[in-house]
């Protein structure tokens, strides 16, 4: 299985978040798994692919050419695909990845998240949608998603198709489980 983690790329965040990354690495390894993220080498994109690494896992990486030519790359990924466009990104993460899960992050993280998330609801995919968070980050987007709902704006059964979770193996076995 291929399971693809969006998360933060910011340098400024508190370790605890890097930490959590670097577990899920180690955790998606432990479970005979492959990573996929969007090739970076810093902050948590960078801890996910070295916790995978150092437990023994194989990791893909999948990044537009101008973060090459920055430096941002990871070129310690045992594969790392440079496209042209961060579309073309989204794109080759969400046809090579049987799930995804979604870390704390920031604009970029949500919407591959969002994108992922409505992909599934139009049955554009089923893969499972899952969500780690363990610090209570999301919880205001949870209660959002839960009142837009309520006002009708979310469809109902659309709020199901993300499995919240607050812990790596939890997160996992959503990614198994669905």
């Amino acid at each position: 299985m291929r399971i693809a983690v969006f998360c933060s790329s910011s340098p400024a965040i508190d370790n605890k978040y890097v930490e959590l990354a670097y577990q899920l690495g180690q955790g998606i390894a432990s479970h005979s798994s492959e990573l996929v993220t969007g090739g970076g080498h810093i902050s948590m994109m960078g801890a996910v692919s070295r916790g995978a690494r150092d437990a023994g896992g194989k990791t893909i990486g999948v990044i537009p050419q101008a973060l090459v030519e920055i430096e941002f790359a990871d070129h310690d990924n045992d594969e790392l695909h440079v496209v042209e466009t961060m579309g073309q990104r989204k794109h080759m993460i969400t046809d090579i990845s049987d799930a995804f899960i979604t870390l704390p992050g920031g604009a970029g993280t949500l919407e591959e998240f969002f994108e992922i998330w409505v992909g599934h609801y139009l049955k554009f995919h089923s893969k499972p949608v899952v969500i780690l968070d363990p610090f209570g980050i999301y919880e205001p987007l949870h209660e959002l998603i839960i009142h837009l709902e309520a006002e009708k704006f979310i469809k109902p059964g659309m709020r199901e198709i993300v499995k919240w979770t607050t812990t790596v193996e939890d997160a996992l076995n959503a990614c198994e489980g669905m």
